[in-house]
């Protein structure tokens, strides 16, 4: 397995300089020699091998690296910014060390329940090893677009995309924990093409559009259903302490025919989902 190996390259601009320097020197070396063959063909050889070291220079932008090779071999990167100086021969590979963003497209996969949903994540990720992106996959780029579209279609598969309590982790209510498994799982996958997942997130979650207005509609039902639930609950308990506070201070003495009674009308009043139509009694209580 290759592994980065840091590799430090000549000042540029002092190469640059000797470079000129050498390369004046021969040219108006041979212009003293001509007529002299073998003179003139070691003028032209020195002239021609400060020529080839010219192509020794190259630059190394800001957050870039450049991986050398020579030969096939990998020889080294470096990291360190401005106009550097190696051996003209290196092959020199530029890697962006700039951290970048990845958005997949809306995937539509089926979640953990059967249900077909639209899935989209965003990654941030940077080269962390360059050799391992240059020669442990064909294509970093592509890698990374293609396995973090195979995680997240994972992922979706492995939750619901609600919950009905808040203990099991959903798709759309537990946006914390989906994330930090989606970035473990990314991450997973492209530890070996030498990149790290700095986040991970959904940006994009919606039922599919086949099925979109029936979980609309069953989400609204619940919703009633749990309204309702808690406007009984509270009713309940608004008659019970109704009663107690009238057996307590003796206001009136109802059977149990009369407490039914006056429980029916108080849920009636408190439950309905309209201003209930007061009607008042003339005659006695009984």
């Amino acid at each position: 397995m290759i592994q980065e190996k840091r590799r430090t390259a000549p000042n540029g601009i002092l190469g640059l300089l000797v470079l000129f320097i050498a390369q004046a020197v021969c040219i108006f070396g041979f212009t003293q020699v001509i007529g002299n063959p073998v003179m003139m063909i070691t003028a032209g050889l020195a002239n021609l091998l400060v020529f080839i070291c010219w192509f020794g220079l190259f630059m190394v932008n800001p957050n870039e690296a450049k991986v050398l090779q020579l030969f096939g071999k990998y020889i080294g990167t470096v990291v360190e910014p401005g106009l550097r100086w190696a051996n003209p021969f290196y092959q020199k590979t530029a890697v962006s060390l700039r951290v970048r963003n990845f958005e997949s497209g809306r995937l539509k996969v089926n979640d953990n329940s059967g249900n077909p949903i639209e899935i989209a994540a965003v990654v941030v990720w940077q080269v962390v090893d360059t050799a391992e992106a240059i020669f442990r996959v064909d294509d970093y780029e592509d890698f990374v677009s293609i396995q973090s579209e195979a995680a997240l279609r994972n992922l979706a598969t492995r939750y619901p995309y609600d919950s009905k309590d808040d203990s099991t982790i959903a798709l759309r209510s537990s946006p914390a924990e989906i994330s930090g498994h989606l970035k473990t799982e990314v991450q997973d996958r492209l530890e070996k093409a030498g990149v790290e997942v700095i986040e991970a997130r959904i940006s994009h979650l919606a039922y599919a559009p086949e099925i979109a207005n029936a979980m609309l509609r069953r989400q609204q039902a619940s919703a009633i259903i749990d309204a309702r639930q808690l406007i009984v609950e509270g009713a309940v308990g608004m008659v019970e302490q109704a009663l107690a506070h009238l057996n307590e201070r003796g206001i009136v003495e109802l059977d149990e025919e009369r407490k039914a009674a006056m429980v029916s009308n108080l849920l009636v009043v408190l439950c309905s989902d309209e201003a209930a139509q007061p009607i008042v009694n003339t005659g006695s209580l009984y």
